[in-house]
């Protein structure tokens, strides 16, 4: 069993700067890819940015230029730093395990942190 928790979320005017932490234990970290998630009132849980266990790393379009995942495998680890915040990135943002990858559909997703907030106002 892998244990996600997040944290560093918070209130943020528009074109701010936050860094989410997710600190990981009971799993072997270094060997599972990680993704942030986000979900917005009313509407379904979207991938924002995955990191391979190699560093490899994608992004939603909406995101691409302002947030960067990146992972500690020493401090067992994954940070979402996001910057130029917008409205429409307010949401719960969550920390995911994933088998690979590749697997990264929500219904894929091996195990979830329970989420921290970010809200941008405007």
């Amino acid at each position: 069993q892998v244990q996600l928790v997040e944290s560093g979320g918070g209130l943020v005017q528009t074109g701010g700067s936050l860094r989410l932490s997710c600190a990981a234990s009971g799993g072997t970290f270094s060997s599972y890819a990680m993704g942030w998630y986000r979900q917005a009132p009313g509407k379904q849980r979207e991938l924002v940015a995955r990191i391979s266990s190699r560093g490899s790393t994608n992004y939603a379009d909406s995101v691409k230029g302002r947030f960067t995942i990146s992972r500690d495998n020493v401090r067992i680890t994954v940070y979402l730093q996001m910057n130029s915040l917008k409205p429409e990135d307010t949401a719960v943002y969550y920390c995911a395990a994933l088998k690979s990858y590749f697997s990264y559909e929500v219904p894929e997703v091996d195990y979830w942190g329970k989420g921290t907030l970010v809200t941008v106002s405007s």
